[in-house]
């Protein structure tokens, strides 16, 4: 009978790479002073009476370094739009030229920069919390499945197999977050 229970390494894989996937996105609406297309990717604009992203009502462009241009389809949103970019908390001022809202990224000063890697390091905490969390679930389904006939030395051989996993993806967290911090501090 403990030949036949396994314990799915595959779904915790998954979960915890959906964590990661996640902490990636995070970081990339993270401003570091170069002008990218994904930071404005979590901005909402209430369009037609419900919120939509804002590259849904627009095409974003990064014509240089340090500007990401806006071009809005339909004239009755620019307002909107400019409003929203405003009162995301990115803290960049949009300048508007008809359909098109400019987005100059100012140099970031050093003050800026350090508070920057905080958020980044609140990130990485929350996907390593996320992470840990797949893990307790992979441990709790150890657990019961020794309570259904599993041999200790099976209970040992997956616990052994999720540690593993979840050391390697929080190693991938710790990387991806000193990439980041590199990033943001790069002047």
């Amino acid at each position: 009978m403990s030949d036949e229970i396994e314990i799915d390494t595959d779904d915790l894989e998954r979960r915890m790479k959906g964590a990661m996937e996640s902490l990636r996105h995070e970081f990339a609406s993270l401003r570091t002073g170069r002008a990218s297309a994904s930071m404005v990717e979590p901005i909402m604009v209430d369009a037609y009476g419900s919120p939509t992203p804002i590259n849904q009502i627009g095409t974003v462009n990064v014509p240089e370094p340090r500007m990401v241009t806006i071009n809005i389809w339909d004239k009755a949103l620019v307002g909107k739009a400019e409003k929203a970019i405003r009162e995301s908390g990115l803290g960049i001022n949009p300048q508007l030229n008809g359909t098109i809202i400019m987005l100059p990224i100012p140099e970031l000063n050093e003050e800026r920069r350090r508070e920057l890697t905080r958020v980044a390091a609140q990130y990485a905490e929350h996907a390593r919390v996320a992470i840990r969390n797949v893990r307790r679930d992979g441990m709790d389904q150890i657990k019961k499945a020794k309570g259904s006939g599993m041999s200790e030395d099976d209970q040992k051989f997956w616990e052994g197999a999720v540690q593993e996993l979840t050391d390697k993806m929080i190693a991938s967290v710790d990387q991806a977050l000193e990439a980041k911090q590199a990033e943001i501090m790069q002047v």
